[in-house]
């Protein structure tokens, strides 16, 4: 295949989109509504579709992995957005690992999201 690919945006299911929405908001990403219940997440390039749509069983196996330059710098802007104690949603601090470091935040939902660098590229 001879084609430039240009981005990848994966599909994120919510069981209240409201409140997704608004999570989503506050974590730092843009919003562009596209449909009443799809919108598209950007946070510079990067971006994702979140859609009123929940099954338990896709919800609770849907784990995305976003690279940032400093782990430890994301953490700390986490712990300012009092993310637990609007959404009732778990954050998990810094852990590192042989490859690199990561720390995880799960959406109202259970998405779970990890970010985290790696140590050798």
């Amino acid at each position: 295949m001879n084609q430039n690919l240009k981005s990848i945006r994966p599909f994120v299911g919510s069981e209240n989109f409201e409140i997704s929405r608004s999570f989503y908001k506050d974590l730092g990403f843009e919003e562009v509504i596209l449909e009443p219940k799809l919108s598209l997440f950007r946070w510079k390039e990067l971006s994702f579709y979140l859609q009123d749509a929940y099954v338990k069983d896709w919800i609770d196996n849907t784990m995305l992995f976003i690279e940032v330059e400093n782990t430890d710098e994301f953490w700390n802007y986490l712990q300012t957005l009092n993310l637990t104690e609007k959404y009732g949603v778990k954050i998990l601090p810094v852990k590192t690992m042989p490859w690199g470091k990561e720390c995880f935040v799960h959406d109202p939902s259970g998405v779970l999201w990890h970010f985290g660098e790696f140590f050798n590229r």
